[in-house]
C-alpha cells in the first residue's frame, strides 16, 4: 500500500465541490426529472473541479467518454497542482432526488495520481463491516448468514442482534432469504449504496453489516470513505456480457475473479466528502431559510483520521 497522502488544505476544496453539486441538484428535488437533477449536479461539480489548484483525473465517474460526456472516466479537471485520481458520482441517488425521497448525497473522494481502482461500470458483490473487528471476520465467499454469525460472535451478541444493509432488488432474493435464516434483521433501501456502506461505521445508524451487489465505481467511493473511519470490506466484480469484461481489461483489469479488500481498492491515503441533498440517516438535505441555503455536509481525511461535519450557511 502506498504511503503517499494529500495536502490537508485539500480537505476543504473537496468539501466545497460536494457542496456546490449538492445545491445545484436540489433545485430539482421532487420535480419528477432524474436526468436534469444528474445534469445539473455534473455540471456545477465540473466547474468548481475546473476552479481548484490540482491536476486532477477522473478514474471513477459516469462512464467512458463516448458514452457519458459528463465527467467521463479519464477526464482531466484543474488548473494545475497536486496530481490526484477521483473517485465521484455528482448525484448519487437520481431517482431519491427526482422523488424528493431520503438519502441523495453529491459524493466525491480523491487519492493521491494512480493509487485508486479503475473500476470499470459493472456490477460488484460487496460486503463491508466497520471498524472494530477482527481482520477477516467477514468474507464474501461465505453465505451471508455465517457472515452474520462470525460478525454476532465477533460482536459478543446473537444473530438475532445484528441489522444488515442490503439494497431492495430481487436478485437479493437469496441474500435476504440467508439473512433472516439466521433470525437478522434486514434494512432494505431503495438506493445508495455508498451510504449504505458508510452506515456500518457510524453506531447511530444501527446498521452492522452491508451485503449485497451494486455499482462498481460505488464500492470504491464507499472503500474511500471506510479508509477513513476504518471497516472492512470485500468486493469481486461481476460482469453480465463480454463487452463488460472487455471494458475491465480497458481499465488495466486481467484477473476478472479478483476478490479485492480495501486497501487494494484504495491504495493511499485519501480524502472522502458527502454533503446531503435530501434529509438521510447520514446527512440532512440542502435548506433554504430566511434567504440562506444550509448545506450539511461530511469530509474526512484517512491520513489525520480526521472527520468533520460542516454546516455551511450563504446567501441564496
Amino acid at each position: 500500500m502506498s504511503t503517499e497522502n494529500l495536502d490537508s488544505g485539500l480537505v476543504l476544496d473537496a468539501v466545497r465541490v460536494t457542496e456546490i453539486a449538492a445545491i445545484a441538484a436540489s433545485t430539482l428535488v421532487g420535480r419528477g426529472d432524474e436526468k436534469a437533477a444528474d445534469q445539473a449536479a455534473v455540471d456545477a461539480m465540473r466547474t468548481a473541479l475546473n476552479g481548484l489548484a490540482i491536476d486532477g483525473e477522473i478514474v471513477i465517474g459516469e462512464g467512458e467518454r463516448d458514452e457519458a460526456p459528463m465527467l467521463y472516466i479519464g477526464e482531466k479537471v484543474g488548473r494545475g497542482g497536486a496530481a490526484i485520481d477521483i473517485a465521484l458520482d455528482p448525484l448519487e441517488g437520481t431517482t431519491l432526488t427526482a422523488k424528493a425521497m431520503a438519502n441523495a448525497l453529491a459524493v466525491m473522494a480523491w487519492a493521491p495520481k494512480g493509487t485508486l481502482l479503475n473500476a470499470p461500470d459493472t456490477y460488484m458483490d460487496k460486503i463491508a463491516c466497520g471498524p472494530g473487528y477482527p481482520s477477516g471476520v467477514i468474507d464474501l465467499d461465505r453465505s451471508p448468514a455465517d457472515n452474520v454469525r462470525a460478525l454476532a460472535a465477533a460482536k459478543g451478541v446473537a444473530p438475532e442482534a445484528i441489522t444488515v444493509c442490503v439494497l431492495d432488488r430481487p436478485r437479493h432474493a437469496e441474500v435476504i432469504a440467508s439473512i433472516r435464516s439466521v433470525g437478522a434483521r434486514v434494512n432494505l433501501i431503495t438506493d445508495g449504496d455508498v451510504a449504505g456502506v458508510i452506515h456500518t461505521a457510524d453506531p447511530a445508524t444501527g446498521i452492522d453489516l452491508y451485503v449485497g451487489q451494486g455499482g462498481a465505481p460505488e464500492g470504491v467511493l464507499a472503500c474511500a470513505a471506510l479508509k477513513c473511519v476504518g471497516g472492512q470490506f470485500q468486493g469481486r466484480l461481476v460482469f453480465r456480457n463480454v463487452d463488460e469484461k472487455e471494458r475491465a481489461r480497458r481499465v488495466g483489469i486481467t484477473d476478472l475473479d479478483k476478490k479485492y479488500d480495501l486497501h487494494e481498492m484504495v491504495r493511499a491515503d485519501a480524502i472522502f466528502a458527502a454533503t446531503g441533498v435530501t434529509k438521510g440517516a447520514l446527512l440532512d438535505g440542502i435548506r433554504r431559510e430566511g434567504g440562506y441555503i444550509i448545506t450539511h455536509s461530511l469530509v474526512m481525511n484517512s491520513s489525520t483520521g480526521d472527520v468533520r461535519e460542516v454546516r455551511m450557511r450563504r446567501p441564496a
